[in-house]
């Protein structure tokens, strides 16, 4: 079982594992936003053998994408031998969905200056199991597997996994695996039902000083509604080691 079948070198075809929250019969964005991160990592190592590491992936979600076949593109924006832009879209039909620019920068051993204050979130085998499914439909959510101390509403740390691979018969990389459940973030401890307001993310920016580890991607997050119409969720990223990055949406509050 996948998120995706490769049809071509840039066609892949969604699968019913992707199954939308707000919408069924539309794409949850996770997965893709994965499939975006393994496609610069594709085109990366097509080009150069230097092992660039991706340090910021930002992405702008332009619009909903049916359970379909999607269409991928990457460009170099801005080239270097240490540091380079790129930009990758994912579309269907011709019209872009999701906008993605990551940057690349040249790795090197800074071990001994390695450290972060971030504080570390309970370890995945003490936390309890919570069910997504029981707030959330959707195949996405279906096949995710959480464990969660949630504080009060908005506010939750937990650690998800996935047993369904991103892209069938393709190996991928930690990275690629965990960009696919980085936008899980905003519904798993919700201020306010969904059935009352809505709150889709239009966008999602995650930093990361460190390459995340295993199965398990791990959250510290806070959910904010503003009075004016705007939202933010903000994580930081943890793996089994401790925190690894941080994690920001940008929401679109629409009371029913």
């Amino acid at each position: 079982m996948a998120y995706f079948e490769r049809v071509d070198e840039s066609t892949y075809r969604a699968t019913s594992q992707v199954g939308g929250a707000w919408d069924t019969a539309t794409q949850h964005i996770a997965p893709a936003l994965g499939l975006l991160a393994h496609v610069v990592e594709r085109d990366r190592d097509a080009r150069r053998t230097d092992g660039l590491l991706i340090g910021r992936l930002s992405y702008d979600i332009l619009g909903t994408l049916p359970v379909d076949v999607v269409e991928v593109a990457v460009r170099v924006v801005r080239p270097g031998r240490t540091v380079e832009l790129v930009e990758a879209t994912l579309s269907h039909n011709g019209r872009d969905a999701v906008l993605l620019r990551a940057w690349l920068m040249q790795p090197g051993d800074t071990a001994r200056l390695a450290g972060t204050a971030f504080p570390a979130i309970t370890p995945v085998d003490d936390m309890p199991e919570w069910d997504p499914t029981t707030v959330w439909p959707g195949g996405f959510i279906a096949s995710a597997e959480v464990r969660r101390e949630q504080t009060e509403p908005g506010r939750a740390a937990f650690w998800v996994r996935t047993p369904i691979r991103l892209i069938a018969g393709e190996e991928v990389s930690g990275l690629a695996r965990a960009a696919s459940l980085f936008d899980i973030a905003n519904g798993m401890t919700v201020r306010a039902e969904p059935k009352t307001v809505a709150f889709p993310n239009i966008d999602l920016t995650a930093h990361l000083f460190d390459v995340p580890e295993g199965d398990w991607l791990g959250f510290d997050t806070t959910v904010s509604f503003g009075p004016a119409g705007i939202g933010l969720t903000s994580s930081t990223l943890h793996d089994h080691r401790g925190p690894v990055g941080t994690l920001t949406q940008i929401l679109t509050l629409r009371p029913s």
